[in-house]
């Protein structure tokens, strides 16, 4: 007889998915992948990754300038770099998004554990474990204090304890269930809840905040007032910040120092300014303080930095009718060890002197040249050798003709129009070394005297309304992440039962038993303390049995 065998049926494949479902599983496992705690590190981590090149590269929201001369002197990689928003590190779209989605996770990840660290709050503690020996840390005696007492008098000694009374699972059993330590996770949870308020906050400052630099000459110079963005040399307004509504406050430098170490090296940096603000505008009256590096002055929601400073030299052009044009222009850095510095001069004729307009612009005076607080030549090279002004001198170049200032191009304030003198429309007339008080005199008998230099403070307005919440919200960080580190959660239960193996009914055994949810570092002394203060019961006690396991 042949037995045939039938192959069993193909299992049935599951039914396919219909695409809403879909859809709905890759959102919901997208978003669990978002808020797990894995990817909020990653993503602190990659915000702190993607912060480097803003420490690092020169960022056009603090020096413009240098991040061109940085694009100059890198003509390949350079603009690619500017493509990839690397000198605008911190409003760049990839930095933003990193930020957005550290935000996503940090509120994904915090409020389901605030509602569950609610829930545990409200839940009573645990029932005691049927057999408490087998925790880390036990403690067993007898007592002839009756149970109810045993319980009662514990009961008043766990001040401070979440405490929950139940009966056994024998006759005349009672037990009791004490936990503490719901703070560190509170604490845990206010730490990520001020991180997410520091984020909103920065954030904050940076749509309704703004940011301006001025240089203002110092020994009482004309200074400026906040008037619009105007008065600002660079000016970066927040995302919804037109520039508009500014609070109004106006300053004067009236002094400026600046203290270097021997070998040239800034130490500090002083200046002594008058300012109003608010009412004072209406009464003018200046009010007069200092302000330091890292010690900006405070006043109207704004505060006032002092970043730096640099030199302005003093020239006066003296025409053959002689009349004077008297100018003082803050020169560039070449050279932030010893400030070597750069930059040119504009001097158009006084009006009458020559018979048209075309003539007039034919007799425009240019200086350009080096400026040296502490002169130093080589020849007839001039340098400076160190940063403050010892002895100063400048080498210049001085030009007449068509200087670009009413042409409606764009002028450079440190540098001359090359097309101009390659032209031929700014012809050089001489080339001169001169300290204070030395004059070069020009074919037409026009007079250019070096009168010295004056110092100029760099200063910066900076407005952020959420600055008080960024400050509140660290502070709270640091008290959350305290009370964290602290704080240990602990739960300890005890069993009160009679003694069936003593011939004295009345006695009563107690057993003790704890537990470290968290960390076990010094809980074994604490337990201890507890189980001589809950128990009156010690080591020599004749009754008493401890087994007690430290990790």
């Amino acid at each position: 007889m042949t037995a045939t065998m039938t192959p069993a049926p193909a299992p049935a494949r599951p039914p396919r998915q219909s695409l809403p479902r879909r859809a709905w599983a890759l959102v919901r496992n997208t978003w669990r992948g978002l808020t797990s705690m894995r990817t909020a590190l990653m993503l602190l981590f990659l915000l702190a990754l993607a912060a480097i090149p803003g420490a690092l590269l020169p960022q056009r929201s603090l020096n413009e300038q240098k991040v061109d001369q940085y694009i100059i002197d890198r003509p390949t990689l350079g603009p690619w770099m500017d493509r990839l928003q690397l000198f605008d590190v911190f409003s760049s779209f990839w930095f933003t998004a990193v930020y957005v989605l550290l935000f996503v996770s940090l509120v994904g990840c915090i409020v389901p554990r605030v509602f569950d660290h609610y829930k545990a709050w409200r839940t009573p503690p645990v029932k005691a474990p049927r057999n408490l020996a087998r925790l880390p840390h036990h403690y067993s005696t007898s007592t002839a204090d009756p149970a109810e007492d045993v319980i009662a008098k514990a009961r008043g000694e766990l001040r401070g304890w979440r405490v929950r009374e139940r009966a056994g699972d024998q006759d005349g059993e009672l037990t009791l269930s004490a936990e503490k330590g719901y703070f560190r996770e509170l604490g845990n949870l206010v730490f990520h809840l001020a991180l997410v308020a520091l984020l909103v906050a920065v954030a904050a400052g940076r749509l309704f905040g703004y940011e301006g630099t001025v240089i203002v000459i110092a020994d009482n110079g004309p200074g400026f007032c906040t008037t619009s963005t105007a008065a600002f040399d660079s000016f970066r307004a927040g995302r919804v910040n037109d520039g508009t509504g500014l609070a109004p406050m106006c300053v004067r430098v009236k002094d400026f120092r600046a203290d270097y170490l021997p070998n040239g090296q800034a130490e500090m940096f002083t200046a002594d300014i008058s300012y109003q603000a608010g009412g004072d505008l209406s009464s003018d009256t200046w009010r007069d303080t200092t302000i330091q590096v890292n010690h900006p002055l405070r006043v109207s929601g704004d505060r006032l930095y002092l970043q730096g400073h640099g030199y302005a030299p003093t020239f006066t052009v003296t025409y053959p009718d002689g009349r004077t044009r008297t100018e003082t222009t803050q020169w560039r850095l070449d050279d932030g060890t010893t400030f070597l510095s750069s930059g040119v001069m504009r001097f158009d004729p006084p009006g009458g002197m020559f018979g048209t307009e075309q003539e007039r612009r034919k007799h425009q005076i240019a200086i350009e040249g080096l400026f040296a607080p502490t002169a130093l030549l080589h020849g007839n090279l001039l340098t400076s050798s160190y940063p403050a002004l010892n002895d100063p001198a400048v080498a210049v170049d001085i030009y007449r003709g068509e200087t670009g200032l009413d042409t409606g191009r764009p002028q450079s304030l440190f540098a001359l129009d090359p097309e101009m003198v390659k032209q031929g429309r700014l012809a050089k007339e001489q080339r001169v070394n001169m300290r204070p008080g030395e004059s070069a005199t020009l074919a037409d008998g026009t007079k250019v005297t070096f009168d010295g230099a004056k110092q100029y403070a760099n200063l910066q307005v900076s407005h952020d309304p959420a600055q008080g919440w960024v400050l509140a919200s660290a502070l709270t960080m640091m008290a959350g992440l305290l009370v964290s580190l602290l704080v240990k959660r602990r739960r300890i239960w005890l069993r009160a039962y009679p003694d069936a193996s003593s011939d004295d009914e009345r006695r009563t055994v107690v057993e003790m038993g704890g537990l470290a949810r968290t960390d076990q570092a010094g809980w074994g002394g604490e337990f201890d303390r507890l189980r001589t203060r809950l128990l009156d019961g010690g080591p020599d006690d004749p009754t008493a049995r401890t087994e007690s396991t430290r990790e």
